[in-house]
């Protein structure tokens, strides 16, 4: 991770600097610039010599003095460092300003010596491979090569043709050691008549030294800002990755821990994404022991439910083979039959319980109208014409967004159960309504109401307060616990309390409310 950061951080800073190093635009501008400035003093050159190195000749015609157009070009040149050639009108060499005597195949040329100080080998050397990397991403034209022959003429430069037709001209050439040479070529005329062309030819050393010069600078920035970079990605990379690592190393540690010796640690009070994602995995730790515990508790619940009547079935069966009496027998296998159909019921609910959350986590909600369900389920329970009768009070278009078939669950539960508890001449009255957001439901019976402080015991699993009348194994325990999460799946509420009048309790009353809008399910 902490790599990651700087190549991140740096990519960005490489390409910025890769894009500034190319400087393509700049050192174009400034090879414009070095041809502009060495025409003018190529112009400057060529008056100069119209007006004190032309003269007539016997034939009345102009011509150029060649004794005082060399000394001319020796001394125009001197302090300009550029090199200056005059050629004449038929294109042959006349003058050369680093020809120090004489003039032809027996002058004596000056070269120009380095400056003191400049011999450093191996800062040439980086320069040098500086630029010729540089150079395989600038993608420049490739450069004519420049020749420079004992005997030069006019058929050797273009740019001096160019002048003595009247025109003037730059180019950009390179050497045998790849350094550019630039030369400029203009007309010296008389009276509009090209009597020579004066050509001014200078190395691109100052070019390259500025850009040098720039690059260098570009450099020490980057050097600076890359070690800024790398501190700071350091530094993120120990806010960031070193938490994140201990919260990963704590995480495996729980996991595989068998209890709950290990925690995610507390970061909340970094108050950022990291404190969040710490707070996210405590609490998911949290919930995760939890349902563990809540799996082990069930599992428990479920052995001790189904023991019982397996000691019943267990008692009977031999109980049965060594009885004689076939009335007793019968009896005995009254008996089993029921504890068989307990612990069908049994089986069954536990079933539906276990694989509730599953089922509710994957099905797609759709729009229930309460008030067709209920009067549905009261024609349902009212058909069978004895005992207490449901009666339905729901305004219309009451929907509510719903698992259909599981929301019909929990109100034949509710409904079962206050039939059960509700005397034969009684009623069991369902209304419904709308409270701001929510669907209200209530359903009320004429019971003996929940016992005192049973109000949430009631919804715990094989919870089994039953009536005196009912017979044994009816119910499993688990139909209020299924209600219950049925009804909180649907991001509702389900509770129990009594209905009073004078103090005295006259029945119970179980109330369900549900969000009239999808709030995420």
């Amino acid at each position: 991770m902490t790599w990651r950061i700087l190549a991140v951080n740096a990519l960005a800073l490489f390409v910025l600097v890769a894009g500034i190093l190319y400087l393509g635009r700049y050192k174009q501008e400034l090879i414009h610039s070095e041809l502009e400035a060495m025409a003018v003093q190529a112009e400057m050159y060529a008056a100069a010599l119209s007006t004190a190195a032309v003269g007539r000749g016997d034939d009345a015609t102009e011509r150029v003095k060649l004794e005082t157009a060399r000394e001319m070009v020796r001394r125009l040149v001197g302090i300009t460092g550029a090199r200056a050639r005059l050629f004449g009108a038929n294109g042959q060499l006349i003058a050369d300003s680093r020809n120090i005597q004489s003039f032809g195949a027996g002058a004596v040329q000056a070269e120009e010596l380095p400056a003191p100080g400049d011999d450093d080998e191996l800062a040439e050397i980086m320069r040098n491979l500086t630029e010729g990397v540089l150079s395989l991403f600038e993608g420049d034209q490739p450069l004519p090569l420049y020749i420079d022959p004992p005997i030069a003429s006019a058929s050797d430069y273009p740019e001096v043709r160019a002048a003595l037709a009247g025109y003037s001209r730059g180019v950009v050439r390179v050497d045998g050691r790849g350094r550019r040479v630039l030369s400029v070529s203009v007309p010296v005329q008389r009276f509009k008549q090209v009597l020579a062309s004066i050509m001014l030819t200078k190395n691109g050393d100052t070019i390259e030294t500025a850009l040098h010069a720039v690059r260098l600078d570009i450099l020490k920035i980057f050097v600076f800002a890359f070690g800024i970079t790398v501190l700071l990605s350091i530094y993120l990379a120990g806010v960031i990755t070193r938490p994140l690592n201990r919260l990963a190393r704590a995480a495996e540690r729980v996991r595989r821990s068998k209890n709950r010796q290990f925690t995610i640690p507390d970061l909340t009070d970094r108050n950022d994404e990291i404190g969040d994602l710490s707070g996210t995995l405590r609490d998911m730790t949290e919930t995760l022991w939890d349902r563990m515990d809540a799996i082990e508790r069930f599992a428990a619940d479920v052995a001790h439910e189904i023991k019982n009547p397996l000691t019943s079935l267990r008692s009977a069966v031999e109980t049965a083979t060594r009885l004689k009496d076939a009335e007793r027998q019968r009896r005995l296998m009254e008996i089993i039959a029921e504890d068989v159909q307990r612990l069908d019921r049994l089986i069954s609910d536990i079933s539906d319980y276990s694989r509730m959350d599953a089922e509710l986590s994957r099905a797609e909600s759709e729009e229930v109208d309460l008030r067709i369900l209920l009067q549905t389920l009261s024609e349902l329970y009212n058909a069978a014409g004895d005992g207490p009768q449901v009666k339905v009070t729901a305004p219309e278009n009451l929907v509510v967004p719903a698992l259909e078939s599981r929301l019909v669950q929990v109100f034949r539960n509710l409904i079962s159960n206050a039939l059960t508890f509700s005397p034969a001449d009684g009623d069991v009255r369902v209304r419904a309504w709308r409270d701001k957001n929510q669907a209200v439901i209530t359903i009320e019976d004429d019971g003996p109401g929940i016992p005192a402080g049973k109000e949430e015991a009631i919804f715990n699993r094989f919870y089994t307060e039953r009536p005196s009348s009912e017979k044994f194994g009816q119910h499993s325990g688990l139909g209020l616990s299924i209600s219950q999460r049925i009804v909180a799946a649907h991001n509702g509420h389900l509770s129990a309390s009594n209905r009073t009048l004078d103090g005295e309790v006259k029945g119970a009353v179980f109330t369900v409310r549900l969000p009239l809008e999808n709030n995420g399910r």
